[in-house]
């Protein structure tokens, strides 16, 4: 009936499972047979209950043997699967620490064999000691899709296409803009920096909140997921992070007195990268787009002119956002020294723009050179704008350096390079 040297044994009133333990478990399991108490009366309820217990007690034996692996997954999903054929579910120890004394000795007690010796093999598992692998951004997603098959169950492939991709895409950029970075690493900066570079894109693109928020929601459902269904217990501080609709609108630029005081300190941006450095240097008195300045080439930095300037143009590598952005902007204050020391641009981000943001927000945020949690490096082209509407420049001039529409057909040069750069020579920091 059993196969094997499986028995069902009766002691005192109960039926017990007995049997040998395979040779394969020598190593773990130092008895030779097991006893194991089927909490029954009744010998047919006992011949039901049996072979899953028996099955329980082979996978526990066997995640035992893949807890000696050198693959850090591998000897968590061990760990996991030990604590549970012990009727416990794996905590990390920084929690178990804190479990009232009688739930603590529970856990210990179940390490006792009949015998009275110890389960040592078990006991790294059942007091949470063993180590959480090293998972990444890229590794989850993957996860993912194996923790979730029920999310897409009875959908056709069109709806399945429409339910992954926007996670695709939302892990995609995230890993563009800050790392495919460990779980066990990730701080709240780095999801700030994700939540920044968004709040720039909008307001380069024209874009609604929402764009942003289904990248911010795909990739918190990503990562939460995994962390809770695999037991990893990593701190994921991405509460707060989707955009309200007012943030379209709200632009908040950096102050003078910051720019000045801050920003323009001797030494203060030494730690950011030298490219990196004088994008955000030159946007001082350009307020040109990030990306704009990041797709700058030599022929479209003039130093040589009259009126030393740049042409922000597209070209056969980039397109710019639309035919009012096509602009000439002189050179002024800061933003001419950086250019003299950048005469052929930022090859570093001309291939990869979206990394900059990422890189000074990163940098700011650091070093306590954001003036709120609300300022981003777009900051620096509202601040520009902000000066012209103070410093009295004409609306043309102002929404032609700036690459806005005018609302009306154009008409002349406003003025022409020379009184555009006389009029930010005035505002020029």
């Amino acid at each position: 009936m059993w196969g094997g040297d499986m028995q069902l044994m009766m002691r005192g009133k109960t039926w017990h499972l007995r049997r040998r333990v395979p040779a394969k478990f020598a190593g773990i399991e130092p008895r030779r047979e097991v006893w194991v108490s089927l909490q029954t009366d009744s010998r047919q309820l006992a011949a039901q209950k049996a072979p899953g217990v028996w099955e329980s007690l082979v996978s526990g034996w066997e995640a035992q043997l893949a807890g000696r692996s050198d693959d850090g997954a591998a000897r968590f999903e061990a760990a996991r699967a030990i604590a549970g054929s012990h009727g416990v579910s794996y905590m990390p120890i920084r929690d178990i620490e804190q479990l009232p004394l009688e739930a603590l000795l529970a856990r210990i007690e179940v390490l006792q064999r009949r015998d009275g010796s110890a389960n040592l093999a078990a006991a790294p598992a059942v007091l949470g000691a063993v180590e959480v692998p090293s998972i990444t951004v890229s590794q989850a997603l993957e996860e993912y899709w194996k923790l979730t098959p029920d999310r897409t169950r009875g959908k056709s492939e069109d709806q399945k296409r429409r339910w992954v991709n926007p996670r695709k895409k939302a892990v995609r950029n995230f890993i563009d803009v800050v790392g495919d970075l460990p779980l066990a690493q990730m701080k709240r900066a780095d999801f700030l920096d994700f939540r920044s570079w968004w709040l720039e894109r909008i307001a380069e693109e024209d874009l609604t909140p929402n764009s942003a928020n289904k990248d911010l929601i795909h990739l918190a459902d990503v990562l939460k997921t995994v962390n809770e269904l695999k037991g990893f217990d990593f701190d994921l501080p991405l509460h707060k992070l989707t955009l309200k609709d007012g943030d379209k609108k709200e632009r908040l630029p950096f102050s003078d007195i910051w720019i000045r005081d801050r920003l323009l300190a001797p030494g203060v941006l030494s730690g950011l990268n030298p490219e990196a450095r004088a994008i955000f240097l030159g946007m001082i008195n350009t307020g040109y787009r990030p990306s704009e300045a990041a797709g700058l080439t030599a022929e479209r930095i003039r130093l040589d002119h009259d009126v030393p300037h740049i042409v922000i143009a597209a070209d056969e590598t980039r397109q710019i956002k639309n035919k009012t952005s096509r602009r000439e902007i002189p050179l002024t204050g800061v933003s001419l020294e950086v250019f003299r020391a950048f005469p052929k641009g930022f090859p570093q981000y001309r291939a990869k723009p979206a990394t900059l943001s990422a890189t000074v927000n990163k940098f700011l945020r650091e070093n306590g050179l954001m003036e709120s949690d609300d300022h981003v490096m777009y900051s620096l082209r509202h601040n520009f704008e902000d000066r012209m509407l103070r410093g009295r420049i004409d609306e043309r001039v102002r929404r032609e350096l700036m690459g806005h529409s005018l609302g009306r057909q154009k008409y002349g040069q406003a003025g022409g390079l020379a009184f555009k750069a006389g009029e930010l020579a005035r505002i020029a920091l």
